[in-house]
């Protein structure tokens, strides 16, 4: 199971980098657009009232993958309790068997999404955006959140909930360090289309490509975690072996040397 985890790890980890310069120019372009202050879309405003959230969450389809499900679960179930009080309804989405399995008779599920974790397709990310957005739009939902394993290493997945709706473009305009930025003056941009028709076309898309790219991350962490825990599975196999060999060993000796008493002890009697 190592070997076949390594192999996939190495097709899912090269599909989700060749994916990462498209998502850094995406939201480069998201950032100068709806982040200007003069973006209106109905994805970027807030509810008056917020009542209802959905919450979108990306497992693997099988276990034996370490802690790679059972963290972010847990982090949900903790999320969810926190934010009770914020919410008075509360749904849940799957990506993922193990997280709908968890979760199918303690939350009320909207939607589960089978078999698109394992091999990541662009047209499955995009039937669970418009699902997501139709729902926010005809007002099923207030708020939508992600949560999934951001993907940091082969070892190493941090579970994360974020809002995905309604959008909020400010955060890409953030600088990722705490070092001070020399200001910035606002550009006017003179749009062809329209900024209404372009922001109704690349919000979608980025939303899109931004569920596309948690299901490489989600399957790129599953590889990675089942490589590790099959790593260390083999190594404590290896030290039971070795461990019951030693006290099998120890038996078979303390047996031995019983017989030997015995026979030294029987001779000694019949002199």
């Amino acid at each position: 199971m190592k070997m076949v985890s390594a192999s996939k790890f190495k097709r899912a980890h090269k599909a989700q980098i060749n994916a990462q310069f498209y998502a850094k120019k995406l939201t480069e372009l998201m950032g100068r657009v709806a982040g200007s202050g003069s973006a209106s879309n109905a994805l970027l405003k807030p509810k008056k009232a917020v009542t209802k959230c959905l919450v979108v969450l990306f497992t693997s389809d099988k276990g034996l993958c370490g802690g790679f499900n059972n963290n972010l679960i847990r982090k949900t179930r903790h999320w969810m309790t926190e934010n009770s009080y914020k919410y008075t309804n509360i749904a849940m989405s799957f990506c993922g068997r193990r997280g709908y399995m968890s979760f199918r008779r303690s939350a009320k599920v909207d939607k589960y999404y089978e078999n698109v974790t394992a091999k990541p397709e662009y047209k499955n990310a995009d039937i669970v955006c418009q699902d997501i957005i139709n729902a926010f739009l005809k007002g099923d939902y207030d708020e939508i959140y992600l949560a999934y394993n951001r993907f940091d290493g082969p070892i190493t997945q941090t579970p994360m909930i974020e809002k995905i709706l309604p959008f909020d473009a400010s955060f890409l305009n953030k600088p990722k360090t705490a070092e001070p930025v020399a200001h910035k003056t606002t550009g006017t941009y003179e749009y062809e289309p329209e900024e209404k028709e372009i922001l109704s076309f690349l919000i979608p898309k980025f939303i899109g490509f931004k569920i596309f790219f948690t299901l490489l991350e989600t399957s790129a962490g599953e590889h990675g975690a089942r490589m590790a825990a099959m790593d260390k599975a083999s190594q404590n196999t290896g030290d039971l072996i070795n461990h019951y060999t030693l006290l099998r060993n120890r038996a078979r000796q303390a047996a031995i040397t019983t017989e030997l008493i015995e026979i030294i002890s029987g001779a000694e009697a019949l002199k």
